[in-house]
Formats: C-alpha cells, sequence, structure tokens
C-alpha cells in the first residue's frame, strides 16, 4: 500500500505548499461536491426549475452516494491526514478515503446537468467545477490523487449508464402499475442496504490502525469511525421516498415548475422549511447509532425526506396556489 500511499502524501504536500490563500477558495469548491449543497441544490431544480431535470439528478445523486459508500467499506483506504503528519488536515472526515465521493458524485451530478443543457459552456463549465472540487479534495488533505481520479472514473461511467439507459428504463417503467413500482423501488433500496451489510459485515473484527488514529486526533477531536452503514441507509431511504412521492404525484397530474420568480422563491423557501424540519428536527427524535433500531429510523427519516421533496412540497405549492399541477410531456415526473 505504501507503493500506493508515499506519492500521493508528496503531491499532496507540494498543492498544500502553495498557501493557505487558497483555504477559502478550496472550502468552495469542495462545498459544491457536498452532500449539504446537493441537499439545496437538488430541491431548487426539481421545484423551480425543471422536474424531470430534478428528478435525474436526485437519482444519480443518490445512486452515486450509495455506491461510494459501498465501496469506501470495501477498500478500508485512509485519509492522508490519518496516514502522515506531513499533511495538513484542512477540514476532517469520519469515513474511509478511497474512493473520494466528492470527485465521484461531482461528475455524476455537474455532468448530468451540463447533459441535460446541452450546450459547450455548460460541459465547460462543469469539467472545471469537477477538477476543481478533486483538487479542493486534495488540497484540504482528506483525499489522496488516486482517491480522486479513481472517484472521477466511477462518477464517469455512472454518468454513462445513467445517460444511456435512463430513458429506456423510464418508458419501461410507465407501463407497470403504481402499486408495483413502489415495490420495485423498495426492493432496489433494501438491496443496496444488503450488498452494503455483506461488505460491512465483513468488517466485524477489522480494528482501525493505532497511527491512523493517533495521527487524525492531531487533526481535531473527530476521530475515525469509518465502519458504518448510516451513509448506505440514508442513500437507501431518500432513494425509496424520491420514487414513492413520483409515483403519487404522477398520479395526481404532476407538477409543473413554470411560474413568476417570485412564485417560485416561495415555493424554495417554503419546501426547505419542511426539508430542515424533516432533515434536522427528526434527527433529535428519532434514535441514533449504530445499531439495527436506530438504522431503520434513519431509514424512515430519510424515506420522508425523499418524499417531501418529491411530493410532499408540490402538494403544499398547488394547494397554496403557487404551483399547477400539469400531465405535459415537459414536466412529466418519469
Amino acid at each position: 500500500m505504501e507503493t500506493l500511499l508515499d506519492p500521493g502524501i508528496t503531491w499532496i504536500v507540494l498543492i498544500q505548499g502553495f498557501g493557505e490563500w487558497l483555504l477559502a477558495p478550496m472550502k468552495l469548491f469542495s462545498f459544491l461536491g457536498s452532500e449539504e449543497f446537493f441537499l439545496f441544490f437538488l430541491p431548487v431544480v426539481y421545484w423551480c426549475l425543471d422536474t424531470n431535470l430534478g428528478l435525474r439528478v436526485g437519482f444519480i445523486l443518490l445512486f452515486s452516494g450509495g455506491l461510494n459508500d459501498i465501496l469506501k467499506l470495501s477498500f478500508q483506504g485512509p485519509r492522508p491526514y490519518w496516514y502522515s503528519l506531513a499533511v495538513k488536515a484542512m477540514t476532517t472526515e469520519t469515513s474511509f478515503g478511497v474512493p473520494s465521493g466528492h470527485a465521484q458524485i461531482a461528475v455524476g451530478v455537474w455532468g448530468m446537468v451540463a447533459s441535460h443543457i446541452r450546450r459547450s459552456w455548460a460541459w465547460i463549465t462543469a469539467i472545471l467545477v469537477i477538477l476543481l472540487i478533486g483538487i479542493s479534495r486534495m488540497y484540504l488533505g482528506v483525499h489522496f490523487p488516486h482517491d480522486v481520479i479513481l472517484g472521477w472514473l466511477i462518477g464517469s461511467l455512472t454518468l454513462w449508464l445513467f445517460i444511456r439507459f435512463w430513458d429506456p428504463i423510464a418508458s419501461w417503467l410507465k407501463k407497470i402499475s403504481p402499486r408495483k413500482l413502489i415495490l420495485l423501488a423498495f426492493g432496489v433500496s433494501i438491496v443496496i442496504i444488503l450488498i452494503g451489510g455483506l461488505v460491512f459485515a465483513g468488517l466485524r473484527d477489522w480494528v482501525i490502525p493505532e497511527d491512523w488514529l493517533e495521527n487524525a486526533s492531531r487533526a481535531g477531536p473527530e476521530l475515525p469511525a469509518p465502519v458504518t452503514l448510516s451513509g448506505i441507509i440514508t442513500s437507501a431511504g431518500t432513494l425509496f421516498g424520491l420514487m414513492v412521492g413520483v409515483v403519487w404525484m404522477t398520479g395526481r397530474g404532476g407538477f409543473n415548475t413554470s411560474g413568476p420568480v417570485w412564485q417560485r422563491i416561495v415555493r424554495y423557501i417554503i419546501g426547505l422549511v419542511g426539508v430542515m424540519i424533516l432533515y434536522q428536527g427528526l434527527k433529535f427524535i428519532f434514535p441514533t447509532g449504530e445499531n439495527v433500531l436506530a438504522y431503520v429510523f434513519r431509514y424512515l427519516r430519510y424515506t420522508m425526506v425523499g418524499a417531501w421533496i418529491s411530493a410532499g412540497a408540490p402538494w403544499v405549492f398547488i394547494k397554496s396556489k403557487i404551483a399547477l399541477p400539469t400531465n405535459s410531456k415537459k414536466n412529466s415526473l418519469i
């Protein structure tokens, strides 16, 4: 492993050597590939711009997120600042490092947006953002170059698969009854959890190296805790909720994103309040931890988040007369 990690440390130290004046812009680009950013970005697209694009972004985001967590558990790679004190920890992470989730998901999400816009400037912008997100993760000391490169490769493959097979699969799904669609969505989410669970079970006797813990402790109080199913549960639950909401809304005429700017702003504010209540509020009510009960409630909480984004909020918008239902092809949900 040292033959791969040591050259990576040299590269990271070189990048960090450009100075701390890069810290603010690097943290900004890192944020553009984070779960927190996409939690705000997805509703903007889905509620205010284009439901079809929002759905594509949502699915590739959640699928890539779940896949990345499974791969992290499979590879068990350290973060650079866990491995070497030569690296400055500009931020901290608790999960395994390889492949980079920021790099992988950035390719999927920003690539999906560019493919939908179908303009040269969109692809150029997307590629620049993707590159800078990857570089930012190395500068911040949380990813090796091979973490980022593998993330880009997996993200590119995922993006190609989504672009290639989205329309044929969507056409096939339209022929299935709503009840079977919901059962299918639940089955897919459970399969994701089962695959992750098998990998997780294989790490039952895994012990984190002492030097990783010691090096990480110098960066702050947040110590590595990489053996967890929480991220996989999050992606699977949100994916299920998103699909349930889509099925429910499609049966009620769909959701039209058109309208004056003030309506779109009001939609976003109202919808985001609902997301925060479910995302943060239920965190204080439901049990937490790394046990079966906590995982069940985590799945339930994120199912509600996904369903609120795809159906709950649009239903409130329609009832409040700040949005209209539609059956038009342009705004069809699937």
